[in-house]
């Protein structure tokens, strides 16, 4: 799957694309809300990225009000996020992950299945994609925390970690 080309714009305002934003890393892409019961996630997400954002790898934040929980601005979520869970990842403008206006990104990470091989919709705020560089794509569900073993070892995996000798 190729998503590197598809255009993107950073919660700042900027244009860009997915490829550039990622800048070839492994991404866990996760579609974020403030205003969720699930955004003490941010606390592991920002860890994830102190963790291995200098071995190839960067959360990729994706606010979306798609389940009327996102605060109204992009200067009210980047200060949110910023104050409230000291993140240092980029983020996008606000999206909608869900339906005809579903924004090009997530029309793609949607048809990959997750773990028990069910593909289509986000189901709520905070569900991930890992995304490697090569265009394969692991989900997860939003009850499953950033800091989960499978995804660490999926992290781990992506990142070549599981190939070096102990």
């Amino acid at each position: 799957m190729d998503l590197d080309d598809i255009e993107i714009t950073t919660l700042r305002g900027e244009p860009t694309t997915f490829g550039a934003l990622t800048g070839g890393r492994v991404a866990l892409v996760v579609n974020v809300a403030s205003r969720c019961g699930l955004a003490p996630q941010y606390e592991q997400l920002e860890e994830l990225q102190r963790t291995y954002g200098d071995r190839g790898f960067t959360v990729l934040g994706v606010p979306s009000n798609q389940f009327l929980q996102e605060l109204g601005s992009s200067d009210a979520i980047a200060e949110y996020c910023s104050a409230t869970w000291g993140v240092t990842f980029p983020m996008t403008e606000k999206v909608k992950v869900n339906g005809r206006g579903a924004h090009p990104l997530y029309r793609a990470l949607t048809q990959v299945p997750d773990a028990g091989g069910k593909a289509g919709r986000v189901q709520w705020n905070f569900e991930k994609f890992l995304v490697h560089p090569d265009g394969s794509v692991r989900r997860f569900r939003p009850r499953t925390t950033p800091d989960a073993p499978e995804v660490v070892e999926a992290i781990e995996e992506y990142l070549g970690a599981g190939t070096r000798d102990a």
